[in-house]
């Protein structure tokens, strides 16, 4: 327990203390106003100062081991990864150009149009049409109805169907 003595030079202790944190705060306030009058006055404001700290914190950030082992196999993984996508876009563009090099010279047109498998079809395409206008409205007196045109195409091309893939087969066997 505390007497009475010690009790009372606590307390103005106490007093002495608040009284000193109170005048530091007040010196403390009145530098800090100056601080930014000064700073003011050099043309430095919040922005400048925030991009300072900004830059000297990366500058020590980059300066670390950590960092700098970081960045060393990050840097050699994203090379790897660039080659590696390097490859595959050239094994892609070379596949597309070997595609694109293949139809073209495949089946260009006139060569297409001088095979046996397209004469075939183009003849077959040409009876058909023949045999619609002869139908609807050619030598037939009746002109024929609608039901009896689309029955005869269907087997003539039920026909023509039946023959045409063992004949395409064989010219391709060629």
């Amino acid at each position: 327990m505390l007497s009475e003595e010690e009790k009372e030079e606590l307390k103005a202790e106490l007093v002495q203390l608040e009284d000193e944190i109170t005048t530091l705060r007040q010196v403390l306030s009145a530098k800090e106003r100056h601080l930014v009058e000064i700073k003011q006055k050099l043309g430095m404001n919040l922005m400048n100062e925030l991009k300072q700290n900004f830059s000297r914190s990366w500058h020590d950030m980059q300066t670390t081991t950590a960092y700098k082992k970081t960045h060393e196999t990050l840097s050699h993984a994203g090379q790897k990864a660039t080659a590696a996508f390097s490859n595959v876009g050239t094994a892609i563009s070379k596949k597309f150009g070997d595609m694109s090099y293949s139809i073209r010279h495949s089946i260009s047109m006139p060569a297409m149009r001088n095979s046996p498998t397209f004469k075939s079809f183009e003849e077959r395409v040409e009876t058909t049409v023949t045999s619609l206008k002869t139908k609807v409205g050619g030598t037939n007196p009746g002109g024929g109805s609608f039901e009896e045109v689309l029955s005869s195409t269907a087997h003539a091309s039920a026909q023509s169907s039946a023959s045409g893939p063992r004949r395409a087969e064989e010219e391709l066997q060629c």
